[in-house]
């Protein structure tokens, strides 16, 4: 069996994880499957179920005041995990303190910033976010965003693509294969740019294998990341519909690993 890096998990402190998977369950208007609980527990009992030996781990801080509370969780909860977790931090582009606010994010030995446009409101090519995507670009960081959306005009391919152009050196990291539900305007408007790679999360349930495999070839496979999107789906079916397009056992390497583990570079043993 390969080592498996799942390159997009969602954790929640035990107090407000219910809350928040409802939460994101209202977002994507009630998806046809039951999410799982957001707990870290959880998620490493379905890594440990489907063979996963490494997660990136991370949260979104809907409103300025929670930045700072919820990276000092991802830290605390990657350095319980025993090197099973890499940890990426928040900011929002509302808050005042973003210099502040980053550098305490990288003292707590977060490897990156998760944003969601469309969750925390405001344009991904805005003024004030373009100020995180500096931080990052400044620092070598990633940043991994969730992008696209047919609903809103938040985080489409088209703001994307003015990220990428102004930051040619950003590690940026396009969720959902670059465009949750607007896939191939993604893959059209954004593959030809050299500074972004994408992960396959939520996107198997609605496009199935046989596209899905398109999409990696049209990223090409140096450039995808295998991801789940936990608490939204049990890995082994993610996993099985990977195994269904009969890459070969290189590509399988750089799909499960190589590709994140280059990008993120998480602190585990690659003998795992």
């Amino acid at each position: 069996m390969y080592r498996i890096f799942d390159a997009h998990c969602h954790i929640y402190p035990e107090a407000i994880a219910q809350k928040a998977v409802k939460g994101i369950d209202r977002f994507y208007e009630r998806l046809p499957f039951e999410p799982y609980d957001g707990t870290t527990g959880t998620l490493r009992r379905l890594g440990r179920e489907s063979g996963i030996s490494h997660f990136l781990v991370h949260s979104v801080a809907t409103a300025p005041r929670q930045i700072s509370s919820i990276n000092r969780f991802i830290a605390s909860e990657v350095a319980a995990s025993d090197g099973a977790f890499t940890g990426l931090g928040t900011l929002h582009p509302d808050s005042g303190y973003l210099e502040q606010e980053f550098r305490e994010l990288v003292g707590l030995g977060l490897k990156g910033v998760k944003l969601h446009p469309d969750f925390q409101h405001f344009e991904a090519d805005s003024v004030k976010a373009m100020r995180i995507y500096e931080l990052c670009a400044d620092a070598g960081l990633p940043v991994l965003v969730h992008t696209g959306d047919h609903r809103f005009d938040y985080s489409n391919p088209n703001r994307i693509a003015a990220v990428l152009r102004a930051f040619p050196k950003l590690k940026f990291v396009g969720a959902h294969f670059g465009g949750w539900s607007v896939w191939d305007d993604a893959v059209r408007t954004l593959s030809d740019f050299d500074n972004i790679v994408v992960d396959t999360s939520s996107t198997f349930y609605a496009l199935g294998r046989d596209r899905c495999r398109e999409l990696i070839r049209q990223w090409g496979v140096d450039r995808v990341m295998f991801g789940t999107d936990y608490p939204m789906w049990h890995p082994q079916p993610e996993i099985d519909c990977m195994m269904e397009m009969e890459w070969t056992e290189d590509e399988y390497r750089r799909l499960f690993w190589d590709n994140a583990a280059r990008v993120f570079g998480p602190e585990a043993d690659p003998a795992q």
